[in-house]
C-alpha cells in the first residue's frame, strides 16, 4: 500500500560501482530462493501500470498505460471498464500512470499530456468514481498539478503518488532524461514533491520560503522514481532507476539532495564515469543499490498478517530484473533480503486480507498467498 494513515483503503562478491573515483561498499545480492507463496492468475490486461483497492470490498482499480482504467474483482478477475478517463498522450514510457484512492475517496490519476510542439509532461488530477447499474464512470475530473517545464522526449515521467500520515500528497517527478533539471530550482523535474490534496505546496515544505515552484519541493536530485510508499512508522521510502547500474532504494528525508546526476553508484550509458556516492558525502546516499540494474517498479511496505515474516518490509518489482524483491527494513536502515524469480513486475499492491498482488508487464494480474 502507498498510504500512511490510509493503509487498507482504496488505496556478487565485492560490489563496486561500474565506474567512479571511489569504491562503493560491498552489498551482497541474496540468492534467488524458493517461493514461500503460491501464485494464482486473476485477470489479464494489455499494458497494466498501477493498481489500488477500493474501500470495503474486493474490487480494485487497474490502470493501463494506453489510457484504460478498469474496476477488477480481485477474486474472480471480472473486469468492468471505467468511462470518463481523461485523454492521455501515449508514447514511449508515457501514458496513463498511477491510480490512488485519496481523501474523500477521490480517485487520483497521473498521466502524460502533450504540450507545445513535441513537448509533454506528467499531470496529476482527481475525480469521483460513480457506479450505476453495473457501469462505472469517472466524473468531475480536475487536474491539480503539472510537471514543469514540459520538455521533449518520452521518458522518466515517474509520476507516482502516495498520501502521507500528515495528509499531504507526495508526487514523484522524474528528470525526463534531461539530467541537470534534477539539481535546478527553476522547475520541478527530478524531485519528490509534497502537495496538498488540491495540488498546492504543502505548508512548511523545506524550500517554502523561496516561493514559486520551489515551494513544492520535498527532496531533490532524483532520476526516475517509480515507487514510493510510507512505512507504518511514517518514514517515506522510494526507489528509482539508476543509469547503467546504480538502481536505488532511498529513505526520503525532507530537504535532502540525493545527488543525481552529480553522483550515482552506476555509470552513464556507454561507460561515461559518474562519481560514486561516497565521493560526495553532502548528498544523501541510497540505503540499497544494485549493480547491474534490476529496473525497479512498484513498491509497498507490507503491513498484512498473511505473511507475518514480511511485516514492515519493502516489496518491490524488478522489470529487467524479472523478480519480486523483499528489502528488510529496520527503522531507518534497509538491506537486501529475498529475490524470487518471476517475469517483469510492473506493480506491487497489498490486498485487504494481506494477499500480495502483482501486475506483470506482459499483462497478467497475479495473487500471492502463503504456500
Amino acid at each position: 500500500m502507498r498510504f500512511g494513515t490510509l493503509h487498507g483503503v482504496m488505496a556478487f562478491g565485492l560490489a563496486l560501482s561500474s565506474c567512479g573515483t571511489a569504491a562503493v561498499p560491498a552489498q551482497d545480492q541474496p540468492a534467488e530462493g524458493s517461493q514461500p507463496f503460491k501464485v494464482t492468475p486473476v485477470a489479464s490486461f494489455d499494458t497494466p501500470w498501477a493498481m489500488a483497492f477500493l474501500p470495503g470490498g474486493r474490487d480494485a482499480l487497474v490502470s493501463e498505460k494506453d489510457g484504460r482504467l478498469w474496476v477488477v474483482n480481485a477474486d474472480t478477475g471480472a473486469k468492468t471498464a471505467v468511462s470518463g478517463v481523461p485523454a492521455v498522450k501515449v508514447a514511449g514510457q508515457g501514458g496513463l500512470g498511477d491510480v490512488v484512492v485519496g481523501p474523500q475517496n477521490r480517485i487520483y490519476l497521473s498521466f502524460v499530456e502533450g504540450g507545445a510542439g513535441e513537448t509533454s509532461g506528467a499531470v496529476v488530477g482527481y475525480g469521483r468514481l460513480v457506479a450505476n447499474a453495473g457501469a462505472y464512470a469517472l466524473q468531475d475530473f480536475k487536474i491539480v498539478w503539472r510537471q514543469a517545464p514540459k520538455v521533449s522526449g518520452n521518458g522518466h515521467f515517474s509520476h507516482r503518488i502516495a498520501f502521507g500520515p500528515d495528509g499531504a500528497m507526495y508526487v514523484t517527478s522524474g528528470d525526463r532524461q534531461k539530467f541537470q533539471p534534477a539539481q535546478e530550482t527553476t522547475g520541478n523535474l527530478g524531485k519528490v514533491l509534497r502537495l496538498t490534496p488540491e495540488g498546492q505546496p504543502f505548508p512548511g515544505n523545506p524550500w517554502a520560503a523561496k516561493g514559486g515552484v520551489q515551494a513544492q519541493f520535498y527532496s531533490i536530485g532524483h532520476r526516475n522514481l517509480l515507487g514510493i510508499a510510507f512505512a507504518p512508522d511514517g518514514r517515506l521510502w522510494e526507489h528509482e532507476m539508476g543509469p547503467q547500474g546504480g538502481d536505488e532504494v532511498n529513505l526520503i528525508v525532507a530537504g535532502k539532495n540525493y545527488g543525481w546526476p552529480v553522483v550515482s553508484n552506476g555509470s552513464n550509458y556507454g561507460g561515461g564515469d559518474i562519481p560514486d556516492h561516497p565521493t560526495r558525502p553532502e548528498f544523501e546516499a541510497p540505503k540499497v543499490w544494485w549493480n547491474p540494474s534490476i529496473s525497479p517498479a512498484g513498491l509497498i511496505v507490507y503491513s498484512g498478517d498473511l505473511f507475518p515474516q514480511w511485516k514492515g518490509d519493502i516489496l518491490m518489482g524488478g522489470l529487467s530484473g524479472e523478480s519480486l524483491i523483499r528489502i528488510d527494513v529496520n527503522g531507518d536502515q534497509a538491506s537486501k533480503a529475498d529475490r524470487w524469480k518471476m517475469e517483469r513486475i510492473r506493480e506491487v499492491e497489498q490486498g485487504p486480507k494481506g494477499e500480495v498482488y502483482l501486475l506483470e508487464d506482459s499483462g497478467r494480474l497475479l495473487r500471492l498467498t502463503p504456500a
